[in-house]
């Protein structure tokens, strides 16, 4: 806590009213579903602004640049960061909320690769480094910008709304991507109709610019600028105590981090295995994926509540611990609920793949070489059957062996062929699928990031001195979500690909969420809970 802000302030001051809530979560839940939108829309993008030679690789370039938009919010994180602390809270994420939608809509309009080649893809990064730049800034703004009008005894509870802004972003994603796509049907949606989410994000974003415009900045900010104890050097304190850089360490291995794998895993790594191996239509993926949200959005403030009153620390821990044990068994029961008939297939079909030649190609330019392995490996991943690699097979072409039958080089025709006669089926029927247990387990991965996701925005504004709180809280959360949720989707996918295994991708929530666990048990410390 800061120990030169003045103790107390007045009762209305310390009780967040609705129009500071509403404010400041509204723009928030404007800043993930433009986040969430690219994510969910990454399987159209492949076809778009990449190469279509290659569809694996172009959807994993989709993914990757996906992730690029969360690399860069760190360093959005100490620019917008140190403004907040020295400029103020409220323009600051005006200014974000700004940059970060009409970049957005700016994705609706840009031309394809087919018009412009390489320039398509150069643009859609660079307008998706620009969103996360400005989202660098956004949430560590509107997380202080909460806590600093808020009570102690409620802030746990007040800030759960910024928390649950994430969910309540893919969900708004998650629904305008359903009704456009139902209301022109998928074939036009994909040819074209996936721009419409982009476009509707300027309606979102004249809301969000009016409401703050109409907000009136933290008085925490305003005692400490009149009393000139403004920072005019935050970064430097920040990262020059140590007390504070352990401070920022600890939140961000111990809550950031499991925080962000989990909420990526809960919500766009679904979305892809369920649309893309398994084959569900994609209106009956977003049609579970909504229920799920709206079922379990209440548990933000709930947790959030319940960290008021036994303290922050346990609530996070027990999130990350049942995301730590659900994880494999929720990826492993999604084939079995949402497409039986495949994983049937894959249990009675053994497939193996055998060359010399053979390698993941992440992304691809002009010059890039696929041998028949490659074509064959690729082909098999889109087809959703796990397949094992062993050594060539005496020959310098890829052989496969489809159960009983033996194919050698790689011809797409007789693959698909060979696979439908042994009992493949390419997509999932839809009155095999169990829509209710696909649902719950969706329900499990999400109310385990609510868990861990209720109390955040108070345990991070509460580590921290007013001085620096804004890019204290925001560089750890953004390195957490950025770098390691933003990049979940494409690591998954590329450990999928890589091992011919569907669900492989899944060690990498494993083995962070353990490691977030074990430096919480020890590290984590509830903070006193007093006046900020």
């Amino acid at each position: 806590m800061d120990s030169t802000a003045p103790a107390r302030y007045t009762t209305e001051e310390a009780h967040a009213s609705r129009w500071v809530v509403l404010g400041a979560s509204l723009g928030t839940v404007f800043e993930w579903y433009d986040f969430f939108l690219y994510g969910s829309l990454a399987t159209y993008f492949g076809a778009w602004f990449f190469p279509p030679d290659n569809q694996t690789a172009g959807l994993l370039a989709s993914l990757a640049t996906f992730g690029a938009g969360f690399a860069v919010r760190p360093l959005g994180s100490l620019v917008f960061g140190r403004l907040g602390d020295m400029a103020g809270r409220k323009n600051t994420f005006l200014l974000t909320i700004i940059l970060m939608g009409v970049s957005t809509a700016a994705v609706g309009v840009l031309p394809t690769f087919a018009h412009i080649g390489w320039t398509a893809p150069v643009l859609l990064v660079a307008l998706r480094l620009i969103q996360g730049l400005a989202v660098g800034g956004e949430f560590g703004g509107a997380t202080v910008y909460i806590a600093e009008h808020c009570a102690p005894r409620v802030r746990g509870c007040k800030t759960s709304w910024i928390q649950i802004t994430g969910s309540a972003g893919f969900l708004l994603a998650t629904v305008v991507i359903f009704a456009a796509r139902a209301l022109i049907g998928p074939q036009e949606f994909a040819q074209w109709g996936w721009r419409i989410p982009f476009g509707f994000s300027l309606i979102l974003l004249a809301i969000s610019i009016w409401i703050r415009f109409k907000l009136d900045e933290s008085p925490v900010y305003l005692k400490m600028k009149a009393a000139g104890q403004v920072s005019k050097a935050p970064l430097t304190e920040a990262f020059a105590e140590p007390r504070n850089l352990r401070a920022m360490f600890v939140a961000l291995l111990g809550g950031t981090m499991p925080l962000g794998v989990t909420s990526i895993a809960a919500s766009v790594a679904p979305l892809v295995l369920l649309s893309g191996p398994l084959h569900v239509d994609a209106l009956q993926v977003y049609g579970m994926m909504a229920i799920a949200l709206i079922v379990t959005l209440p548990l933000y403030v709930v947790f959030g509540s319940l960290s008021d009153r036994i303290g922050r620390r346990k609530v996070m821990l027990c999130g990350c611990f049942l995301a730590l044990v659900t994880c494999y068994p929720v990826f492993a029961s999604l084939g079995r609920y949402a497409n039986p008939d495949l994983v049937a297939f894959q249990q009675r079909v053994p497939i193996t793949v055998a060359a010399r030649d053979c390698h993941v190609h992440f992304f691809v330019t002009p010059n890039t070489q696929l041998s028949a392995c490659d074509q064959a490996r690729q082909f098999l991943s889109r087809a959703g059957v796990n397949y094992s690699s062993l050594p060539a097979e005496g020959t310098d072409d890829v052989v496969t062996h489809v159960g009983t039958t033996t194919l050698t080089g790689f011809d797409e025709a007789h693959y698909k062929a060979t696979l439908v006669a042994a009992g493949w089926v390419p997509s999932a029927n839809p009155a095999r699928i169990n829509h209710v247990a696909v649902t719950l387990l969706l329900m499990i991965l999400l109310a385990c990031t609510a868990m861990i996701s209720g109390p955040m925005a108070a345990y991070l504004s509460e580590l921290f001195p007013a001085r620096i709180r804004y890019t204290a809280v925001s560089f750890p959360f953004h390195i957490g979500n950025g770098w390691f949720g933003g990049f979940l989707p494409l690591v998954m996918s590329a450990l999928a690909a890589s091992t011919g295994n569907m669900i492989a991708g899944v060690a990498y929530p494993i083995v962070t969420l353990a490691v977030a666990f074990v430096v919480g048990l020890r590290y984590m410390h509830d903070v006193p809970v007093k006046s900020m």
